[in-house]
Formats: C-alpha cells, structure tokens, sequence
C-alpha cells in the first residue's frame, strides 16, 4: 500500500504540536482489519487530544481521531470482508490507538460496528461518538424508569454535539425538553429546531443559595457537561429520576450531600461510551439508524472541514463556539 495521509500529535522539546503527515500502513497501530476512511468528526476529546497538558494522550507521536466510517480493504477476520461498510467509534481509537483522522486505518475487528441499514458513511460520522453517547444516556435514563409522562428532561450542553443529538432523539420520543446553554441568545433558533421546548441560561438552573433539596422540575438530565453544576442538577431532580452524566467540561468536581439520592431515590448513571459493551453498541447503532435517527442530521452540522483544517477545528471547539457537529471528509 502507498502511503497516506494522516493527522498527526507529537511532542518534541516538552512542546506539543499537530501535524499532517505521509506514512505507510506499518506506522499504524496493530489490527486485523484495514479500513479506507471516508469520514470522521471531531470531538472535545480530539481538541484535548491536540493540546499538552491534558492527559488524553500518552504516548507520542499518536494518530488521532476517536471516530471513523469507511470501507474494509483487507480483514483477517471473518466477520469482515473487502467492500464492507464499516464504523469504529470508541475504546482506544485516536488515544493509544491509530485513529480516524487519517485515510486508512487499522484496527481490531473486536472494535468494529458494520454500517447497520438506514445510515449512509457520511451520517455514521454527522452522529459519531456524541450522538452515541447522547443515545446511550437516552437509552440508561429510560432504563431507570424515565418516560415521557413522568415529565420534562433537561439537557445541558445543549448546543454541543452531544446535547444536541439528545435533545433530536429526545423529540423522537415526544419527551418535553428543557435545553441548557451559555448561548441562549444566539443559539435558540438552533435548538428549537432541533425539538427543544424551553431554552435555559445555566443561572436558570442554578439554585441561589443552594440548598439539598428544591421545587422538583426534571424527571431526568442528560449532563454531558458536569463539574459544580451538578448539585444544583440534584437538587430539582424528581423523585425516582435520573441524571446520565458523561462529560466533565464543566470540571471534575462537584461537592454535594446525599439528600438527594436518600430522601428521593434519585440516580446518577455514569455514561462510559468509549467501553460500552459490544452487543448494546451495535443496539444503539440500530436505533440511531432507525426510530432514533433525527429527521434532518444535516442541520447538526455547524462545519465540514479536511485533515488539513483540523486544528483551527480544535481551536473552535475549545472556544466554545461550536454549534452542532465538526464533520471530517476524509475521502
């Protein structure tokens, strides 16, 4: 195989930098299925990648990319022949694994999810890992006794990648949906477009001062933000919900009481989706390809960049002023 192109982290002299390269399918990471990727999307966890300091990255130098839809080339494996359509989106991708910013990968056949029916390549990566992770805190958050009748639900984030895919499945489900966003004044033709019913500035939610307990108000979260928000979250939860909690932009701390959880049976589910098991991976992927798919996945799309325009991605993306999804055409 000729070489390809491939975004690349390094760090040199303690400074850590981005760059495209040329390499061969021997500098990729060990795997028995080859893939030509056609698209990927960028993610807060790839702009981290991006940067020193953070600790998503610790071994250099590093393809990244945490997601990657394509076509298989060549497999070891059975479960995979050339022509196949593929997606791969979680456990080690673009962190201690080549990833999918890169015209051809390698990768585990354990890690790969064929293309279910009712998603084209270029769909696979307008959902990506954020629309996967917003599907599994829907699919956790109803799990735990959530439906619609029970109440509204809170997104926060919401014109991030992942409140946005939440508050689109959310509308699929006829749920009534609160959405949170620091953008509130610019972005709330976006999110009642998306299914949103009332748009929130995060002081809206905020509790002043705030006590254990408050006016009960949401049957359920979706919290792909965190950090010391979240007390404030618990406290006007009903009794019996839940909040799904996958993200820590917002910070990794919180300090709390156990008032809450005690004295309403509320729950905090976490979200893991990088090492979701395989059999409900492949579940949510038939979901999103069908009854949880949103009507129009183009409209999620703020932004569709090449390899080469990556990093002014990550910048946008670490600046907050992202709304919706990064899309990367790779082929």
């Amino acid at each position: 195989m000729q070489n390809f192109k491939s975004l690349i982290v390094d760090s040199k002299d303690s400074e850590v930098y981005t760059e495209l390269r040329s390499i061969g399918i021997d500098d990729l990471s060990q795997g028995d299925v080859v893939i030509e990727v056609h698209y990927s999307c960028v993610n807060y966890k790839d702009a981290l990648a991006s940067k020193a300091g953070t600790g998503v990255i610790r071994n250099y130098p590093m393809v990244l990319g945490i997601d990657l839809s394509g076509v298989v080339v060549s497999s070891e494996s059975s479960d995979f022949n050339p022509g196949d359509e593929v997606l791969v989106t979680g456990y080690n991708l673009g962190v201690n694994h080549s990833g999918g910013f890169s015209e051809y990968a390698r990768v585990p056949s354990e890690w790969v999810v064929p293309l279910p029916e009712g998603l084209s390549l270029k769909e696979a990566m307008i959902i990506g890992t954020a629309g996967f992770t917003a599907a599994q805190s829907v699919y956790y958050l109803e799990e735990s006794g959530m439906f619609p009748e029970k109440g509204p639900v809170l997104v926060q984030g919401a014109t991030g990648g992942v409140g946005s895919f939440a508050i689109a499945i959310l509308r699929n489900l006829n749920y009534t949906i609160e959405a949170v966003s620091r953008k509130k004044e610019t972005s709330t033709a976006y999110l009642t477009g998306l299914g949103a019913d009332t748009i929130l500035h995060p002081d809206e939610v905020r509790l002043d001062p705030l006590k254990p307990l408050a006016k009960q108000r949401w049957s359920g979260v979706v919290d792909p933000v965190g950090g010391e928000q979240l007390p404030h979250l618990f406290a006007q939860i009903k009794s019996f919900g839940a909040i799904a909690l996958s993200g820590n932009a917002g910070g990794i701390k919180f300090d709390s009481t156990v008032l809450p959880f005690i004295l309403r049976g509320i729950r905090l589910i976490g979200v893991d989706s990088v090492n979701c098991p395989l059999d409900l991976r492949r579940h949510l992927w038939e979901l999103l390809s069908s009854e949880w798919k949103p009507g129009d996945l183009e409209q999620l799309i703020d932004q569709e960049v090449t390899l080469l325009e990556l990093p002014s991605a990550f910048e946008k993306i670490l600046a907050g002023k992202m709304t919706g999804r990064t899309l990367v055409k790779v082929k």
